[in-house]
């Protein structure tokens, strides 16, 4: 098991029940899982074990839903929903359910921004002004490379930011929330992380490609790759299979909704909706050059660094790190009412997606318990 259950009894029974009410209707349970015909015994027992030890998680951390999904050598192997995408019409988690992906939608931004380095129409080195005119002049040049490795001193949220109820029609006036603010250190020189250094990115990306940066993304990005459930998490459209969005009670912890979110302030670094399907379809194709080529994706997964020299965990979009000796690719991300865990191991030719709809899920334990039984590696519980 992931964890040993602890105190959680009323939270663990209420989750029973709702897993009984669920595995008694045929149809839906069906409905909740994708898996091949035919799987090795390693990783059929894999999926056995994990999925026991997910309801178990769930029902100890109060959970309302999770969806995982692997991939193996550009293959689905197991794609599965968990506990319930609403709560009020008990509608089950499924393949197909949306989640807010937060910080994880840089990965994908950072694909397109790939494209337009290959097709030679973005220069990551060259002053964002270049493309931006209409950012204010600050008191030192910012590169694209330095927005993306979180380099650039541009400010992160501040207050209560992360939960704007405000909508912007366009990028560009999004821009408006930080413009005239002050770099927080001369860029190259610290690391800091900015969400909002992402806006800029997406309006370079605008510049250069002469369109709209969601029907760039949904153009170049999603559609070649059949990335058909990911998209702007857009307050005013109707999204099919949208999950609701949760937040655990500080001092009792029962479940209650997320605060209304508008995401139009940050579509590039944190507000994309995506399945664990969709994201690991997203990674396999990373992992085969599928839309970038290998100098192009090198690039992407290669440390930041300092002027100084030091490099950061970061790359371009992506967070750089190893787990038990394997080299791992990820891209994790936070945002009110979602949780997200995209991690790749290339060398294992594995990609692995874990999405739940509750602000804060702790999914760490998921997705490593994935890798071990789908690496194949020694990782310590825990």
């Amino acid at each position: 098991m992931l964890e040993e259950s602890k105190s959680a009894i009323g939270r663990r029974m209420v989750l029973a029940g709702i897993t009984a009410l669920v595995t008694t209707n045929a149809a839906a349970a069906q409905a909740t899982q994708q898996r091949p015909a035919q799987l090795s015994e390693r990783h059929a027992a894999a999926i056995e074990n994990v999925s026991a030890s997910i309801t178990e998680w769930m029902a100890d951390r109060n959970l309302p839903g999770v969806s995982v999904a692997v991939a193996l050598e550009g293959e689905l192997v197991w794609s599965e929903g968990f506990g319930w995408a609403d709560l009020e019409q008990e509608v089950p988690v499924t393949p197909r359910t949306r989640f807010r992906i937060g910080s994880a939608s840089k990965a994908l931004t950072s694909v397109a921004v790939g494209l337009q380095l290959e097709r030679g129409a973005l220069d990551l080195d060259a002053p964002v002004r270049t493309y931006v005119p209409g950012f204010p002049e600050k008191r030192w040049p910012i590169t694209v490379r330095q927005l993306m490795g979180h380099l650039s001193g541009i400010r992160h949220y501040a207050g209560e930011e992360p939960y704007s109820a405000a909508h912007f029609t366009s990028v560009a006036d999004a821009l408006d929330i930080f413009a005239a603010d002050p770099l927080l250190f001369e860029p190259g020189t610290r690391s800091s992380y900015s969400s909002y250094g992402w806006n800029l990115v997406s309006a370079a990306l605008e510049q250069v490609a002469g369109r709209p940066f969601l029907e760039l993304m949904r153009d170049d990005v999603f559609a070649p790759l059949g990335m058909d459930h990911t998209g702007p998490d857009d307050v005013f459209q109707i999204v099919p299979n949208r999950a609701r969005f949760y937040v655990r009670d500080e001092d009792d912890g029962t479940l209650r909704h997320e605060r209304f979110v508008d995401q139009s302030n940050k579509w590039a670094g944190g507000g994309f909706l995506s399945t664990p399907t969709d994201l690991v379809r997203f990674g396999s194709a990373m992992l085969a050059h599928e839309l970038l080529d290998a100098e192009t994706l090198a690039l992407l997964w290669t440390p930041v660094a300092l002027d100084s020299g030091q490099e950061t965990p970061m790359g371009l979009g992506w967070r750089l790190a190893e787990l038990a000796g394997r080299r791992m690719v990820a891209a994790p991300g936070s945002s009110a009412g979602g949780q997200t865990s995209l991690i790749l191991f290339p060398e294992e030719q594995l990609v692995i997606a874990v999405t739940s709809n509750v602000t804060g899920a702790e999914l760490a334990p998921i997705w490593q318990a994935l890798f071990r039984g789908f690496g194949g590696a020694e990782v310590p519980e825990g």
